[in-house]
């Protein structure tokens, strides 16, 4: 793509991750793969910022892409020769296709599918994580290492630092909680009081970030949940990333999914479509060929991704068995175990990233 000098530039340094005790006590740690061979491990040597991607991705774009800010896709209208999109301004512009990218619970995919048809999203029996920072100055002699803690009653925190000035925190649980089921999604006030309760007495050092999260001005909860279609696309309109195929974070590839799947989508439109101009109408035959394209090529790609996802997350339940798992991580890591083969689903066997001259 061209962006790899810039992207390494934005890396951030963290070293590996480390597994904690309700003392805080090291149990385990797994540095990261920097030797260019096997798989990556947890903390991997491509660590970047949303924001900082976000940002690589724009200038190595705008100057040929029309970026359009603060305002959204309110509803389109497909025709024999265009769809016609109208946004929350009011504005209507017509395109020979439409790609929804917008998140799990994609606008457009709902459009797409009708909003009298359900949903295509598949929730989590009860998983909530929750992401935030809080301002917290990096110590003389702290390491840039995530740390992971586990508590019983199936709650979990995680730290990881990007910067000497912040500490970015996920805070995650499986709970039948009537309060945060029955919250309403972005009610920030509701989901920051049930998280405090359930991580009350949690141990090691939750009684200070639950303290921070209450604070925190860009608190995020998320209602774990996997996004299956039977079609990426209808007519003129299609979906990419989390919108189509959403993995969910347990996978550790929604970002990856999303860039290939927008690749392949970019790819199969320039082997078809490439730069013709054709009379109105007559683009539609070469448009259904690259959709046809995108799903042949990827789906096997994010079936093997997505593959048990749905059964959930078995977090370690009481005291006896999270030190058995902080045991047995102890093991793993002393053995130098690579956990990213566990952890992560990068190693998508039969299956090879197509090469599209079309877009060189």
């Amino acid at each position: 793509m061209g962006i790899e000098q810039a992207f390494r530039s934005k890396i951030v340094p963290e070293q590996g991750i480390q597994v904690v005790d309700k003392s805080g006590k090291q149990r385990a740690f797994f540095p990261v793969n920097k030797s260019g061979k096997g798989s990556q491990n947890f903390t991997t040597e491509y660590e970047i910022m949303r924001g900082e991607f976000c940002r690589i991705l724009y200038d190595a774009s705008k100057t040929r892409v029309k970026y359009i800010f603060n305002k959204a896709v309110e509803s389109f209208e497909e025709t024999k020769n265009e769809v016609q999109v109208r946004y929350t301004d009011t504005c209507v512009e017509q395109f020979d296709l439409l790609v929804g990218a917008d998140g799990q619970y994609s606008h457009i995919r709902r459009l797409m599918l009708g909003l009298n048809k359900p949903d295509a999203i598949y929730p989590l029996k009860d998983l909530y994580v929750a992401y935030f920072t809080c301002p917290l100055e990096k110590q003389e002699n702290e390491e840039y290492i995530a740390t992971s803690f586990f508590a019983p009653g199936r709650r979990g925190i995680m730290t990881r630092r990007n910067n000497p000035h912040e500490l970015q925190v996920y805070i995650g649980c499986t709970t039948e909680m009537e309060k945060l089921e029955n919250a309403r999604r972005g009610d920030v006030k509701v989901e920051k009081e049930a998280l405090a309760e359930i991580f009350e007495g949690a141990g090691w050092r939750t009684k200070e970030l639950v303290a921070a999260m209450m604070g925190a001005d860009d608190f995020y909860c998320e209602r774990m949940g996997l996004v299956k279609l039977d079609s990426w696309s209808k007519g003129r309109v299609a979906v990419v990333g989390d919108a189509a195929y959403c993995p969910t974070a347990n996978t550790g590839m929604g970002t990856t999914s999303a860039m290939v799947g927008a690749y392949i989508l970019a790819g199969e439109i320039g082997r078809h479509c490439g730069d013709r101009r054709t009379t109105a109408g007559d683009n539609m035959k070469d448009l259904q060929a690259a959709l046809k394209g995108y799903e042949e090529k990827f789906r096997p790609f994010m079936d093997q991704v997505q593959k048990g996802v749905s059964e959930g997350m078995n977090w370690p339940s009481n005291a006896f068995s999270i030190a058995v798992m902080n045991g047995l991580l102890g093991v793993a890591s002393f053995f130098k175990v690579n956990m990213g083969k566990w952890m992560l689903r990068e190693d998508v066997k039969g299956w090879d990233l197509p090469d599209y001259v079309e877009l060189k």
